[in-house]
């Protein structure tokens, strides 16, 4: 029952991230069109980033789908580290177009154009609407997937640019001040360049297989080596399959007279290894103190 309540939860999403895509193309296109007909740059870069957007849901969605497919006799570990990638990607791209927003945003600063208020106000209003109704479709799986999280950003980043292109457009109907909008604009990218950065290193770091960040290798190590019966641990490696994923390998040297209970020993380990860390795959191989160690893994040092 588990596994169809949870294939079902998948199906939901797509279904969300499908009806997104073509929520965000429709209000590209409308906004590019206003935003060239009125001389906005904030309604321009509201549109690039719905393009963006559109961009980052296909990926996010493509990237769900192949994550679902069994492991096999090539990818032993599934495909689960589809999503991961696909996070990288659109949140790469994602920091890439605040980059290109920040700089049209200073060029306007310097070379302003005429705008046309109401049409400003009004296409931006339309895509505060749609905004909001995307990243509500992608909150719920956006809170445990960093793939649905890099998709979340991007249409929070767009309701968020939303309003102050709203403001931007209201300041040049009452007040006649054309350069908010290139500061609005400005602040759109700071806030993509700022949201992207931390989530590109999350997913680097799952990516290298480095350990998780809440683990410190060092107490996991004393902590396995306080079980009874467990003299030594040593070539411990923990890394990430995705987030909620994680797998450990490590040898086990058991204490002279406890050999013979190396099943439980392994037994306490993994019931260790779960309840405190939430690792539920591990691999151990147990060795007695006098027998000879493996060769050391390549730059292990310190292990």
């Amino acid at each position: 029952m588990p596994h169809v309540h949870n294939h079902s939860q998948g199906e939901a999403s797509d279904r969300g991230l499908t009806f997104a895509i073509v929520l965000n193309l429709l209000l590209t296109l409308v906004e590019a069109a206003a935003g060239l007909l009125a001389g906005s740059l904030a309604l321009v870069a509201d549109a690039v980033h719905n393009f963006g957007d559109c961009a980052s849901l296909v990926v996010a969605l493509a990237a769900r789908r192949i994550a679902r497919r069994p492991s096999d006799l090539r990818r032993t570990f599934g495909y689960r580290r589809a999503e991961t990638i696909g996070a990288l990607l659109n949140l790469t791209a994602l920091a890439i177009v605040g980059v290109f927003l920040a700089y049209e945003a200073v060029r306007r600063l310097f070379m302003p154009e005429a705008i046309d208020g109401w049409v400003v106000v009004i296409v931006a209003s339309v895509a505060l609407v749609i905004d909001v109704a995307t990243a509500a479709l992608l909150y719920t799986g956006s809170r445990n997937n960093l793939n649905l999280r890099a998709a979340f950003l991007h249409n929070l980043g767009d309701a968020l640019s939303s309003v102050g292109v709203i403001v931007a457009g209201v300041a040049v109907l009452v007040f006649r001040v054309t350069w908010l909008d290139a500061v609005v604009t400005l602040g759109i990218a700071g806030y993509l360049i700022l949201q992207s950065i931390p989530l590109i290193a999350r997913s680097v770091h799952i990516l290298l297989e480095s350990v998780p960040p809440d683990i410190e290798l060092g107490e996991l190590i004393a902590d396995i080596a306080k079980i009874e019966g467990v003299a030594d641990v040593h070539h411990v490696h923990v890394w990430e399959m995705d987030e909620q994923h994680r797998a450990l390998e490590a040898h086990i040297v058991v204490a002279g007279g406890k050999v013979s209970d190396w099943r439980v020993i392994k037994s306490a380990v993994k019931e260790r290894l779960l309840a405190r860390y939430r690792i539920h795959h591990s691999t151990l191989e147990f060795e007695t103190a006098d027998e000879a160690s493996c060769a050391a893994c390549p730059s292990e040092a310190g292990h």
